[in-house]
């Protein structure tokens, strides 16, 4: 009896490991994820036909009973490239894996996926400094039926705005400071810092925006695709303090760390700019005074 339930389960288990993405529809049919596509905002459907023919259809939602889809490649993929520094890249991905899945946002096992991966594709358009189409997408986001943890993000995306639109600068730290008190998450930690970051650097605060800056890789590594453009401001801070030679140190490890990406480009271009020069703290040197009393 045992063995006989053993071998239900696993061809249960072999069944669904062959039917790992997909769609089933309401008829009870089901249809692998390499049998269909969208375009345009359509579902098209390959049917086989005898021999090795084929036929495409349009495929209504309606008729969908629920999409199978354990987990978005997308947003994989998209934190990996923001761990690299390649902001633009993995804004490209989140868009594409957007509109995939907006086709099934009414649709059982689609909902959370679309969400997650618009929610997702905000972010980085904020973080990528693409302000606009940040601005132009909140009034959908906030539409959507969000998660805690995403209703928290929302607060933390509204206060990034008002930091560049607001110069009520004191409204904004008391915001983010009791964001940072009423949150356990690193990754909202670490985007809230961020912005008090670029709160002191617009009051050209720069020792306090560089201390901010690095709480992000120091307390909160774990989030990766915030760690290259917080290395890169802080590097920006040392600059700003005429710390040119600690500033030389950071813009080499970041073009080392994130070879072809578009950090590692302006870090290369800063270095550039400060070409060898010394920190203006700097105590002579003893070759300097001779040549100063001579």
């Amino acid at each position: 009896m045992w063995a006989r339930i053993l071998g239900v389960m696993v061809v249960l288990a072999a069944g669904q490991s062959v039917f790992a993405q997909g769609l089933v529809l309401k008829d009870g049919s089901r249809i692998p994820a390499e049998d269909f596509k969208v375009e345009g905002g359509k579902i098209i459907r390959t049917v086989k036909l005898q021999g090795s023919n084929s036929a495409t259809t349009v495929l209504a939602p309606t008729n969908i009973a629920e999409l199978v889809w354990p987990y978005s490649a997308e947003l994989a993929e998209s934190r990996s490239l923001l761990s690299q520094g390649k902001a633009e890249e993995a804004i490209a991905v989140l868009k594409t894996g957007k509109e995939f899945f907006e086709v099934f946002k009414d649709v059982k096992g689609g909902k959370d996926l679309y969400r997650d991966l618009f929610f997702a594709y905000v972010e980085a358009l904020a973080q990528g400094g693409k302000f606009d189409e940040t601005v132009g997408l909140m009034p959908s986001l906030e539409k959507l039926s969000l998660s805690k943890e995403q209703e928290v993000q929302l607060k933390v995306l509204k206060l990034n705005i008002e930091r560049q639109t607001s110069s009520d600068y004191v409204s904004i730290i008391a915001k983010a400071n009791n964001i940072l008190t009423d949150t356990n998450d690193s990754g909202v930690s670490a985007a809230v810092w961020d912005i008090i970051g670029d709160v002191h650097d617009k009051k050209k605060e720069y020792e306090e925006a560089l201390m901010a800056y690095l709480r992000i890789p120091v307390f909160f590594g774990t989030q990766m695709q915030r760690v290259p453009a917080a290395e890169m401001k802080a590097a920006k801070m040392l600059i700003k303090m005429k710390r040119y030679e600690d500033a030389t140190l950071f813009l080499t490890r970041l073009i080392e760390a994130y070879p072809g990406s578009a950090v590692a480009e302006v870090a290369a271009k800063e270095k550039a700019s400060i070409n060898g020069m010394k920190n203006d703290d700097a105590p002579a040197k003893p070759a300097d005074e001779k040549t100063s009393q001579s």
